[in-house]
């Protein structure tokens, strides 16, 4: 029975919603007029591991941020045995590449989903509030493009990936979509004491696990569109076992040619995210001067860690000034996922040599005997 009292607290209820929602109009509009008059700026982006040019410490107050992103999908060569899996990717690369804004600047993405496309795809931004992270607002076809805008309210580092549905989400993000977004502090980093940290270079590396269906005498599968490979690479992501796990979409991206450069006395800021399963970054041979573990800027970070821990779903941030020139190895320290399955990148250092802090006394040589 639908009581008087009911009926009453309808009423009042419509009475607070027909005042509150003149008042909420209001505020929308007001606040896109604020919008409207900030300064805006076109950023290009550019694929990992590098990273668009930006100041580390705001120069000015908030702004809109204008980025352009395309979906593509391809195939992809993932390893040197010339194993090709059917991607889907952000820009065309694996992972997609970093954005970087300041805290209260607005992110404006207008994606894109080209019509030479097959499926629909969206984007989730673990930076963003309301929505899905974005993803009910920004599903599209092929042959069709939307525009976000969100604020950028805490700093860190945060995970974006393509979130479509249902079985689809983690189809699409182990088929390579994901990426990160860096939103610094306006006043920059600051250790745990409020002191100031800047770096000379930023890298920017994306952790894959990939699952490639393997045909009846174990030999990884091809197949001609994403479409095609869904039913066998979905039975072999439910086994949890990747095929690869690797660094920047393939085994030995980031090596030899491709390797990460610095010098000594050069202070990195190394970004690694890992869109879905855990992950353990070291660097053999140096240290995690500074590490945002959970990739939020705003809580102090943790210092010198020798490996640290990058949870499903998320991305950390790690300082590191190189001390000794040679090559190191940036590995995933499950040492099975990084020497069997490919999760080892290589930063090339340059500079002069410390005996201080490390030297071989004795050369190899015959067992002494006395």
């Amino acid at each position: 029975m639908f009581t008087r009292r009911q009926a009453l607290l309808g009423a009042a209820a419509a009475g607070v919603l027909g005042a509150t929602l003149p008042r909420m109009a209001s505020a929308a509009q007001v606040a896109e007029a604020d919008i409207a008059g900030l300064p805006r700026e076109k950023v290009a982006l550019v694929a990992p591991p590098f990273v668009h040019a930006h100041e580390q410490v705001a120069s000015g107050g908030p702004k809109v941020v204008e980025f352009t992103m395309h979906v593509l999908e391809k195939p992809v060569v993932i390893d040197g045995d010339g194993t090709v899996m059917q991607g889907m990717t952000f820009n065309g690369s694996i992972p997609g590449p970093m954005m970087v804004v300041h805290q209260d600047d607005y992110l404006e993405l207008t994606l894109v989903n080209p019509a030479t496309n097959s499926m629909p795809h969206n984007i989730d931004f673990h930076a963003s509030t309301g929505g899905l992270g974005g993803g009910a607002l920004t599903l599209i076809n092929p042959g069709e493009q939307v525009k976000l805008r969100f604020r950028a309210t805490r700093a860190g580092v945060f995970v974006y990936h393509c979130a479509p549905g249902g079985p689809m989400i983690p189809w699409h993000v182990v088929s390579g979509m994901s990426g990160t977004v860096m939103v610094l502090p306006r006043d920059g980093l600051k250790d745990e004491n409020g002191r100031p940290l800047r770096y000379d270079r930023i890298y920017y590396i994306g952790e894959n696990d990939f699952y490639v269906p393997r045909d009846k005498d174990g030999n990884f599968k091809k197949y001609e569109t994403p479409g095609d490979s869904y039913a066998d690479t979905v039975e072999v992501m439910r086994g949890l076992i990747p095929t690869h796990v690797v660094f920047n979409g393939a085994k030995d991206a980031l090596t030899g040619d491709n390797a990460m450069k610095a010098k000594v006395g050069e202070t990195v800021l190394i970004v690694h995210s890992q869109a879905n399963r855990d992950t353990r970054p070291h660097i053999i041979g140096g240290h995690g001067d500074y590490v945002w573990e959970q990739g939020k800027f705003a809580n102090p970070p943790a210092k010198d860690l020798e490996t640290w821990f990058v949870r499903g779903g998320s991305a950390g941030a790690a300082l590191y000034t190189f001390r000794q020139p040679g090559i190191y190895a940036y590995v995933n320290h499950n040492l099975i996922e990084a020497v069997e399955l490919g999760a080892t990148a290589h930063f090339v250092v340059e500079g002069g040599w410390n005996d201080n802090l490390m030297k071989q006394v004795v050369a190899p040589g015959p067992i002494a005997t006395y």
